[in-house]
């Protein structure tokens, strides 16, 4: 009968990573030596666990290893495992669930394990995304019955903070691309006699299309990034769990605030988008085309129906919800460690500037069909 190798583990480190090997029988009977191994040991961000050396595990090796994971991770160690059998993955599964940052996976994964990995990840994001949207309406529900509850001068501070301190960037980008729009058109109106056309090209592109997308993305990565940033690093002292501890609802205090300041901001930063960019077609239809200000403008009256105005104004407010509730979920995703802030952030704009350019070509193509 062949005899059990008892547990034990190695540490491979470098400047950089941290590799520990188990192996033998991570069994109860067999665990005392490994115990003093793991209290002494030292690691440095990122740890793998290679676990293709272990023999036997049973629910006291798993509970050992998810003691000093937790520990590790505690400390701020990103950790992962790699090299599993398929009957340790179910034992682990079993006892301790595995959460999105800790991955349990193959030492040398197939395309096809990543795909389905990436899938399955991708639709828990949205269902998570779905549950926080969810019980974000059901706090608004209960708050709007009970007015003063509504946290108004939070309000307030965020519409400053993400509308009014934002005027100057908003009001370069939007001068930038009306100056960029007008000289590019005017060159291949030149070539017809047909320089005026450009006041109708700059008044409609920038009032429908160009100026809410440009300014929804500057907020995005400018407030959207600040919102999951702050309440991150607040999810990382744990004072959201304190004011749960205290009965202060996080939607309440933290969200809602947050949606309805950049959905009453962003159309008057869409507005005065438009202005600063048709000024800046403006400016380049004087010089290039000799278009005084007074015929432009005059142009401009009887071109640019109020229709197209409008659209761009009415994008704002969905915009604007769609980068506060990401920025604000980002933020509510983050675990206790620092580079979790950094990498929600950066999720956050992404996620947020992907769904503005599409509510932006859903609201083109329901518009179109419309005949709107």
């Amino acid at each position: 009968m062949q005899s059990t190798v008892p547990a034990t583990v190695s540490i491979v480190s470098d400047s950089s990573h941290t590799l520990i090997r188990c192996s033998g029988a991570w069994t109860f009977p067999h665990l005392s030596c490994v115990a003093h191994q793991l209290k002494s040991l030292q690691v440095i961000l990122p740890l793998t666990w290679d676990l293709s050396d272990v023999s036997e595990l049973d629910s006291a090796g798993v509970a050992l290893w998810h003691l000093y994971n937790q520990t590790f991770q505690k400390n701020g160690f990103h950790s992962e495992i790699i090299g599993g059998k398929e009957e340790h993955l179910q034992l682990f599964t079993l006892l301790y669930p595995s959460p999105h940052k800790d991955k349990f996976t193959p030492k040398h994964p197939s395309w096809l394990y990543v795909l389905g990995y990436k899938t399955f990840s991708a639709v828990q994001e949205i269902s998570h995304f779905l549950n926080f949207v969810g019980e974000a309406f059901v706090t608004l529900l209960a708050t709007l019955r009970h007015p003063w509850q509504i946290r108004y001068r939070s309000i307030a501070v965020h519409i400053v903070t993400a509308g009014a301190e934002a005027l100057p960037i908003i009001a370069v980008s939007a001068f930038l691309i009306g100056v960029v729009v007008a000289y590019q058109s005017v060159v291949q109106l030149q070539k017809f006699g047909a320089d005026i056309f450009i006041v109708d090209m700059i008044g409609i592109s920038l009032t429908r299309e160009l100026a809410p997308l440009i300014t929804a993305i500057i907020v995005a990565g400018r407030s959207g990034s600040a919102f999951t940033a702050q309440l991150g690093t607040m999810k990382m002292t744990q004072e959201i769990d304190a004011m749960k501890t205290m009965g202060f609802d996080p939607f309440v205090f933290l969200v809602w605030p947050r949606v309805f300041a950049l959905m009453i901001v962003m159309p008057l930063l869409i507005f005065f988008a438009d202005l600063v960019g048709i000024f800046g077609g403006m400016v380049i239809a004087q010089v290039q085309s000799h278009i005084s200000f007074a015929e432009f403008i005059h142009r401009l009256q009887g071109t640019l129906a109020i229709k197209h105005f409008m659209i761009g104004i009415i994008k704002g407010p969905f915009f604007a919800f769609l980068i506060a509730t990401v920025s604000t979920y980002r933020g509510f995703q983050v675990s206790l460690n620092t580079e979790s802030i950094g990498h929600n952030t950066t999720k956050s704009v992404v996620n947020a500037i992907f769904l503005v350019i599409a509510c932006d070509a859903l609201f083109s193509v329901l518009l179109t069909e419309l005949k709107i």
